[in-house]
């Protein structure tokens, strides 16, 4: 369980949110006094932080900016204003992802899990990934099996790793693209489908062929 504050000025939209975040087992604490956030946000203590950009009295970029001045905790933007400059700004800021308003109850739920993922599991667990007698490294993006090594994408890469975190639970489309949003702002669907080709063809080339299984209509899985 990890601790989350959200920092969202629509009661109704910050009650939906909480809601669905809460679902996934964390926790989540909504600031009250948005002249200033940071008694809430010392006391609290939380480990990601959910950050609307219009809020009264000051911006999310004022808070992101005093935030950052004592902490380096993650913070991912949420806001309407989701076009490119308010994008890049929050980044520059300091933020480490934003989701554009109307929030997509999926994506919110795949970002959050993902920055928490990068922020804390990673880092902490071991560089390498055991699966099917193969080894993916976390450190240099690449799979060796039976003698053999091939270095992945960055796309690749985070489409096994995913999967592999998943293992033996079928991983949605929707989850493994937002896998890939990580960098660009919008990825074509596509996308996600041309890299699993490559990803599936790497590994038959190595001597892994049918690793990566299509569920239709649900999503990929490991066997």
């Amino acid at each position: 369980m990890y601790r989350i504050l959200l920092v969202e000025d629509d009661p109704k939209l910050a009650a939906a949110m909480k809601s669905q975040i809460e679902n996934w087992g964390n926790e989540v604490a909504l600031v009250r006094n948005f002249r200033d956030i940071m008694p809430e946000f010392h006391e609290y203590d939380p480990q990601l932080v959910l950050l609307d950009i219009m809020l009264p009295f000051f911006n999310g970029y004022h808070w992101c900016e005093a935030i950052r001045s004592v902490s380096t905790v993650p913070i991912v933007f949420i806001s309407s204003a989701s076009d490119n400059m308010n994008i890049v700004m929050a980044m520059t800021m300091g933020g480490d992802d934003f989701i554009p308003k109307p929030v997509d109850p999926m994506v919110l739920t795949a970002k959050i899990q993902a920055v928490l993922r990068r922020n804390y599991e990673i880092k902490s667990a071991s560089s390498v990934m055991e699966f099917s007698g193969a080894v993916l490294n976390l450190n240099d993006g690449s799979v060796s099996y039976n003698g053999s090594r091939i270095e992945l994408t960055k796309n690749e890469f985070r489409i096994l790793r995913v999967l592999l975190e998943n293992k033996g639970r079928i991983v949605s489309r929707d989850t493994l693209m937002t896998s890939l949003w990580q960098d660009d702002c919008y990825v074509e669907e596509n996308t996600l489908t041309v890299n699993v080709a490559r990803l599936r063809k790497h590994l038959e080339d190595i001597g892994l062929p049918g690793i990566i299984v299509t569920k239709p209509r649900a999503g990929y899985i490991i066997s």
